[in-house]
């Protein structure tokens, strides 16, 4: 499996719904004053989806 495999199969992974899962249980244990950066990172990661 090269590298080219390993960059498909985690943005079949990274499904949108994910990327929120993984926010959202972020948030959870993340003091609050990053909930704002995680929601970014998260929307950045997703816009690289399309």
């Amino acid at each position: 499996m090269g590298i080219d495999d390993i960059i498909k199969k985690a943005k079949e992974e990274a499904t949108d719904e994910r990327i929120d899962q993984a926010a959202g249980l972020l948030k959870k244990v993340a003091p609050d004053h990053v909930d704002e950066q995680i929601d970014t990172y998260a929307e950045k990661a997703k816009d690289l989806n399309d």
